[in-house]
């Protein structure tokens, strides 16, 4: 069999089984069954992304409304910037189903107990990550709770996966790493996010991880280029609190449209 057959034949194949598997996605979601796994955020040790690396899996989406926006919640509709600091919304992503933005407060936020530490250095790792957790209460609300199942935000100190940067086939250890995934649930599109902490991260770093990536589980889904603000895109010695820019970009994500929040329309009923 020719080179140009065989590559013929192996196109078709994967064209067949891309489309059964979009197919299968779309039946999961209409049925409400659907969990979409989005590609990978945060390889924060923390390191430039490149633009790609954001872009979520296309997939069929069942029939919804025009994503449009929810009221600013009151902690950020009151917030004002009186030093004209800016922000960096230019370098959030947006994603298929529009800003990763929350419509139900508090958040619920979960997080594991470390089961391979003894208890002293267990407590001492969850009293660094609520840290850096509860730093973003001023300005979005979040409550912990005791029950993952019901969690829109779960943080695990767990390695995230190694990376292989673009172009080098050089696997790469991350700090901490985020992802989020889309279901449905009373046909409203809502979403929850997994953050995973390197058991490697201790300390103020701990606290700056935890802090940058419950930044990005609020809808800050991209990197600031500035290192005074929490979520830069690299690791620094001396890691920022929560700067101003980071609330005005967090502000103005919060004032995009999205189809998360909202009820899906279901067209077989008309």
């Amino acid at each position: 069999m020719g080179q140009k057959t065989q590559h013929s034949i192996l196109n078709t194949l994967i064209n067949f089984i891309s489309q059964r598997l979009i197919t299968a996605l779309a039946l999961f979601f209409g049925t409400g069954l659907l969990i979409i796994f989005t590609n990978l955020q945060s390889s924060d040790g923390f390191t430039i992304i490149p633009k790609s690396v954001y872009l979520d899996s296309i997939i069929s989406l069942p029939p919804s409304s025009p994503p449009k926006p929810h009221p600013l919640p009151p902690t950020l509709a009151q917030w004002q910037d009186g030093t004209n600091s800016g922000d960096y919304f230019s370098q959030v992503t947006t994603t298929q189903v529009g800003y990763l933005v929350w419509s139900q407060f508090p958040i619920r936020v979960y997080v594991e107990p470390p089961r391979a530490v003894n208890e002293k250095q267990a407590q001492a790792w969850v009293k660094a990550v609520l840290q850096g957790v509860q730093e973003w209460s001023t300005y979005l609300p979040s409550t912990i709770v005791e029950q993952p199942e019901i969690a829109d935000i779960t943080i695990v100190r767990k390695a995230p996966p190694l990376e292989i940067s673009p172009g080098s086939n050089i696997p790469r250890a991350r700090s901490a790493q985020t992802t989020y995934e889309l279901y449905t649930s009373n046909k409203v599109l809502s979403h929850r996010f997994t953050i995973l902490l390197s058991p490697s991260q201790t300390g103020e770093y701990l606290i700056a991880a935890s802090r940058h990536e419950f930044g990005h589980a609020l809808g800050i889904w991209g990197h600031s280029p500035l290192q005074t603000d929490a979520l830069y895109f690299s690791q620094v010695r001396n890691p920022s609190p929560i700067s101003v820019r980071d609330v005005n970009t967090l502000k103005r994500v919060y004032e995009q449209s999205t189809s998360l929040g909202w009820s899906l329309v279901d067209n077989s009923a008309t």
